[in-house]
């Protein structure tokens, strides 16, 4: 029977789902069955197979051991099996013509390269959990493992590495457009589907840059500014106009995360750290670049601001030390007192004590980092003398303790 007399394609493949040998056996037969494959094909296919078989122990272990060539003889068979699967879609005509027309070792060095390039794709979309670079030697063992696995565990794994690939590519794409290199993007070791759901709030905003840890929290407060203002409780978040058509399909299911997280997002009552960094839910989920730098400057910028409205911008010693004796009776803080108001302080504090700790606090939490040792040592010389007198009750006329007052805090003047 000639070629052109065989089975349709359709006959054949439905033959092969109901035959339990391997696929470079059904084919192999298909083949001499339908003339396909002559005897000197065959013989020159017995001749390469026990090669293949040595070289294949050899690689993985040992070529003298009988269970190690017993082993390579099912990993030959399987990778020939594989690739003239592949190559064919399952049609035992078209892989008999394959195993006709080519070499066996060709056949089973091809599957070799298609497992060595599976291996070699990312199996998670974390930057920094994957290996950069090809197929090496410590891979190995995976590739032994998969030189034994099944067509369809092939392109189960295929198809799974090839979404975390296009998460990651898209991801490296919206780095690129948002002032990122590759190399930044790697080194920040976090997962891409997080930098794609960044990226999309950021371009939402009119942001042009992927953000720091500051700038991420902004970008949030913005956000529940915006939507506490239109009373609106969702956020739309468009996919960007020149996003290339091989990403859409990921990008849109990234989005759709998003969309999903907003609720909480704009729940102006959780704080934007807390969220983000201290929820399970959310951590890892979203992403910032990682300045330390900036977090202390936004900080100290921060702490400036309460330090200069608490001092009302006065950075003298006496109107410092008035305000820290107000912090430690109590009282309300100020950097200026009446003779009045400060008398009614000594009296408070005679009455019911005062606690120097809160001013070691609020100068570590409030004042500016390089003046906060300068700080702490003025009001502890300030304690070591003034504390007794302060507390004295042998002054009942307050004399000692104003006369004090008057020298090292800020007292306004009596009018007449």
């Amino acid at each position: 029977m000639s070629i052109s007399q065989e089975p349709s394609p359709a006959t054949a493949q439905s033959l092969a789902h109901f035959d339990a040998r391997p696929f470079f056996e059904k084919a192999l037969a298909y083949g001499l069955q339908h003339g396909i494959i002559d005897q000197a094909k065959l013989d020159a296919i017995e001749t390469e197979a026990p090669k293949g078989m040595v070289q294949i122990a050899r690689y993985f272990g040992s070529e003298f051991l009988r269970p190690e060539l017993e082993k390579a003889r099912e990993r030959i068979v399987n990778l020939v099996s594989l690739k003239l699967e592949l190559s064919s879609a399952g049609d035992l005509l078209q892989a008999a013509v394959a195993l006709r027309d080519h070499s066996l070792l060709s056949r089973s060095k091809g599957a070799s390269d298609l497992l060595k390039a599976l291996i070699a794709m990312p199996q998670s979309s974390h930057f920094g959990m994957n290996e950069r670079g090809g197929f090496s030697d410590e891979q190995i063992p995976q590739l032994a493992k998969w030189s034994l696995r099944s067509l369809a565990d092939y392109q189960a794994e295929l198809a799974r590495r090839q979404r975390v690939a296009h998460v990651i590519h898209a991801a490296r794409w919206f780095a690129q457009q948002l002032g990122m290199d590759g190399e930044d993007l790697e080194d920040a070791g976090r997962d891409a589907e997080a930098v794609i759901r960044t990226a999309l709030l950021m371009l939402a905003t009119r942001q042009t840059r992927l953000p720091d840890w500051v700038a991420f929290q902004k970008t949030i407060a913005s956000l529940r500014r915006k939507a506490t203002a239109s009373k609106a409780k969702d956020l739309f978040i468009p996919l960007p106009n020149d996003l290339p058509a091989e990403f859409k399909a990921i990008v849109a299911g990234v989005r759709k995360t998003v969309v999903a997280d907003l609720p909480k997002i704009l729940d102006s009552s959780l704080p934007a750290r807390k969220l983000f960094d201290q929820t399970p839910a959310f951590m890892g989920r979203y992403f910032w670049v990682e300045d330390a730098l900036s977090e202390v400057d936004d900080f100290d910028r921060a702490a400036s601001a309460a330090w200069n409205k608490a001092t009302g911008g006065h950075s003298d010693d006496s109107s410092l030390l008035t305000l820290f004796l107000c912090i430690a009776s109590g009282s309300a803080h100020k950097t200026l007192l009446s003779a009045k108001a400060a008398a009614a302080l000594v009296r408070k504090i005679r009455k019911s004590g005062m606690t120097p700790e809160p001013v070691s606090h609020y100068i570590l939490g409030h004042a500016p980092a390089h003046y906060q040792e300068v700080y702490l040592q003025l009001w502890q010389d300030f304690l070591d003398e003034a504390q007794d007198r302060l507390l004295s009750d042998h002054d009942d006329a307050l004399h000692e303790a104003m006369a004090l007052l008057r020298r090292d805090c800020n007292i306004a003047a009596e009018t007449s």
